[in-house]
């Protein structure tokens, strides 16, 4: 499916949701799970890692926008897409808190959450192609948000996890080597074949 397509499949599936037809509200839900899911790993970071699974916030997040979804006003995939990023947002800052407050960190001797705030609008797309790398202008090009997330989540689990640091959480070789447990020469061809692997997912 073509990213025009699948832009004009959520956007109906949307209007059909507020119209009250249920079987479209929950195909709408499916479809950007992945999309939450992606985003949500990118904000699981650091020391939030050690002590919530980015599937809680992913659950915690459909679950609110189910409950909230009447007051949606939005018509386009757009402003569907930033009202569930601001949902997952809402639940990070929740979950820093709630950690802060029964641990009583000390801020200066933690690794922060994040380089970029949840509310980014620029979209992960944006920071999937956020190097110079052919491969990664490649995908900054191509598919829209939803269908990017779905062909990351269609990845090996080592594929998925090396574009997701490296790319998503922009992070340098040398750490994500570390988080990897491999060599820096390894992690970088993983890195390629991953991107590889995804510009072939996102043929048409």
């Amino acid at each position: 499916m073509t990213a025009s397509k699948s832009s004009c499949l959520l956007t109906e599936l949307l209007a059909q949701a507020r119209e009250g037809d249920e079987q479209a509200r929950e195909a709408l839900f499916e479809k950007c799970r992945n999309y939450v899911r992606v985003i949500a790993h990118t904000q699981a970071e650091g020391w939030l890692r050690t002590k919530v699974d980015a599937s809680d916030l992913v659950q915690q997040t459909m679950l609110e926008a189910h409950r909230g979804f009447d007051n949606f006003r939005g018509t386009s995939e757009a402003e569907w897409l930033g009202w569930l990023k601001r949902i997952l947002a809402n639940n990070v800052t929740d979950f820093i808190r709630h950690y802060q407050g029964t641990a009583k960190r000390q801020t200066d001797r933690e690794v922060p959450l994040h380089r970029n705030s949840p509310n980014d609008s620029a979209g992960f797309t944006h920071d999937l192609s956020a190097h110079d790398e052919s491969p990664s202008q490649f995908v900054m090009r191509r598919e829209r948000e939803v269908e990017v997330a779905n062909a990351v989540s269609k990845l090996s689990p080592d594929h998925q996890e090396v574009i997701m640091l490296r790319n998503l959480q922009r992070l340098p070789f040398d750490e994500v080597a570390s988080r990897m447990e491999r060599s820096r020469p390894a992690v970088q061809m993983l890195w390629m074949r991953a991107l590889k692997s995804l510009k072939e997912e996102l043929q048409p």
